[in-house]
């Protein structure tokens, strides 16, 4: 049963780097701690090659930039050495669990910088062993993430030969010792795996690791004092003799050197959970720099879905602001747009940070990086930050992605991505996307029934939207919410038995607001029509039907009553069909519309 696993060294360095692939090419070191006792804990291999070690403080790293004043690529420069970011980390091991599980259901969650996936029964979808390898590496590529990975016959040697070899290695079964004898016993000691493995399969009676990796370094010592250096010179020294010395611990570690160990996989469950964060050095307080960031963010986080075959629904944005005692008068620029004081009134208060939180809701599952930007720079245009921007969270629900199936005689609509931009942008013109269907109703007045507002309905009504009909007696009663891709449309086109027998459609086209008009009745029935805002719009009435009262909401200050009439007018361009009604609490007439 073959086994797979990733390794990515340097992880607090590749975390960053992932974050920040502009760094990839410098030389980075992370250092974490307490000031003064800030010491580097990762170096990538430029890093190393400047002379840079793990262990060294800060102020060391930072005197080898100025005895060797290396500025340029390549260089270890003070801008180089970050601080750690547990955020980042989480995100990237998030990442490379992503990743794996895109391959195969049982992971194993081995430490932050290396999982194990069983890759048995893969070779019909992915191909031979090396193939399906170098996949992996091209999937944690696309992550951000550069990793060893390595296959072999059981999970220990395989995570042995990933953290010991660099690339993509294969071990065929029966030549693990032969592929494992050039390695260094520092391999077999990694403090993070070596502790987890023991914990698991030898019961270790304490769970703190840092008495193992004391063990564990008392175990090397002794291997250096023997001369034993290579797993070859381990795998060759008599078992009796190692376990009286070494324990069962040391008997272990010499099975592991011949490729023999043998234990089950520790299958983990990863929850979907998609999220990342940026710490920012310095505070962004322009809306350019802000999108750059979030671009970036969203790419990570549309490769991740994409990992495991998912979209998302909805975007959750939450910016902490630099507090009001720091940032002093400054204000987030917006490019010139202006800022919007609504969106400060639901800005929560955490300590003494601020938290600006937007939230998109996709009508569909999407997983296009492009929209997602288009979208969130729309909204933050329309609700931006009233300061400077210093930390950054974006995170993702996961979805199924929509399944779409047009038909061939199917009219093409709107793709649901661009409509939701345009509706965005159509928004970000209108103001605000929420007001109250009160207020409006109180407001409007006239305007209000003209429109088709339905004045009275509680909470929020959208001014942008899809138009949904309401409940009422309303002619054109309706009100706009948000827009949803309906998840079952019956697009099958009518047969022609069915369109035979379906009555003529007749469409009206209605005009808001209606159209005021001067109609002359005789014998209480319309006889002429005339309309001061179409000059057009004038001529004798040669068929009219009617009327057709209704009359509601008697009981709000919104009590409206009409009386109306199908008329057929003739004018100069022959006969057009009008609907006309009679306001009776206004006590005047109106054009509601005219028929195709």
């Amino acid at each position: 049963m073959p086994f797979a696993a990733i390794y990515v060294p340097d992880f607090p360095v590749e975390a960053l780097v992932r974050a920040e692939p502009e760094l990839r090419e410098h030389a980075v070191a992370v250092v974490e701690g307490a000031p003064p006792l800030v010491h580097v804990v990762a170096v990538n291999e430029t890093a190393a090659q400047a002379g840079v070690e793990p262990g060294m403080t800060k102020l060391q790293a930072e005197s080898m930039v100025d005895v060797r004043c290396l500025c340029g690529a390549g260089a270890l420069a003070r801008e180089s050495i970050r601080q750690r970011s547990a955020e980042r980390e989480a995100a990237a091991h998030a990442a490379l669990l992503d990743c794996a599980c895109g391959f195969s259901p049982r992971v194993e969650d081995a430490a932050a910088d290396t999982v194990v996936l069983d890759v048995a029964g893969l070779e019909r979808i992915f191909g031979p062993p090396a193939k399906l390898a170098h996949d992996i590496t091209r999937r944690c590529s696309e992550l951000g993430l550069e990793a060893n990975v390595a296959v072999a016959s059981n999970p220990d040697t395989a995570v042995l030969a990933a953290r010991g070899f660099a690339g993509v290695t294969v071990i065929a079964e029966g030549r693990e010792a032969e592929r494992l004898g050039e390695l260094s016993v520092a391999v077999l000691l990694a403090a993070d795996w070596g502790s987890r493995v023991a914990s698991s399969e030898l019961q270790v009676a304490s769970n703190d690791n840092s008495e193992i990796a004391n063990r564990q370094s008392e175990i090397l010592d002794t291997l250096e004092r023997w001369g034993v250096r290579n797993l070859r010179a381990l795998a060759a020294l008599p078992e009796v003799a190692v376990t009286e010395r070494l324990g069962q611990q040391g008997l272990r570690l010499q099975k592991l050197a011949r490729g023999q160990a043998r234990r089950p996989l520790v299958v983990a469950e990863p929850p979907l959970r998609f999220e990342e964060a940026a710490e920012l050095e310095y505070p962004v307080d322009l809306m350019e720099p802000l999108a750059f960031l979030l671009n970036r963010m969203i790419e990570q986080l549309c490769a991740r879905l994409a990992a495991r075959a998912l979209a998302t629904n909805e975007i959750r944005l939450r910016l902490e602001l630099e507090s009001e005692r720091n940032c002093g008068t400054v204000e987030l620029r917006n490019c010139g747009i202006e800022d919007n004081a609504e969106s400060n009134s639901a800005i929560p208060q955490f300590g003494n940070s601020t938290i600006h939180e937007r939230t998109l809701r996709l009508p569909v599952p999407m997983l296009d990086a492009k929209v997602f930007l288009k979208l969130l720079q729309l909204d933050l245009q329309a609700h931006p930050p009233p300061a400077p921007v210093t930390k950054i969270w974006l995170q993702a629900e996961p979805a199924e992605p929509r399944r779409a199936q047009n038909g061939l005689f199917v009219p093409q609509a709107p793709e649901a991505e661009k409509l939701s931009v345009t509706l965005a942008r159509m928004e970000r013109v209108v103001g605000t996307s929420t007001v109250p269907s009160t207020a409006l109703g109180a407001g409007s007045g006239r305007r209000s029934t003209a429109g088709g507002r339905s004045p009275g309905i509680g909470g929020q009504e959208r001014r942008v939207g899809s138009p949904e009909i309401l409940d009422t007696h309303r002619p054109d009663g309706f009100r706009m919410r948000k827009f949803v891709v309906p998840s079952t449309v019956d697009r099958r086109p009518s047969t022609t038995t069915q369109h035979s027998k379906s009555p003529p459609i007749t469409a009206l086209r209605v005009f808001r607001p209606p159209l005021a008009a001067v109609v002359t009745l005789r014998d209480g029935r319309p006889a002429q029509l005339a309309s001061p805002d179409r000059p057009a719009m004038r001529g004798d009435v040669v068929w009219c039907a009617g009327p057709w009262r209704s009359s509601g909401e008697w009981w709000t200050e919104q009590v409206w009553s009409r009386a109306e009439w199908d008329v057929a007018v003739r004018n100069e361009e022959g006969v057009v069909l009008y609907r006309i009604f009679r306001d009776e609490i206004g006590d005047k007439w109106l054009v509601e519309g005219s028929y195709d």
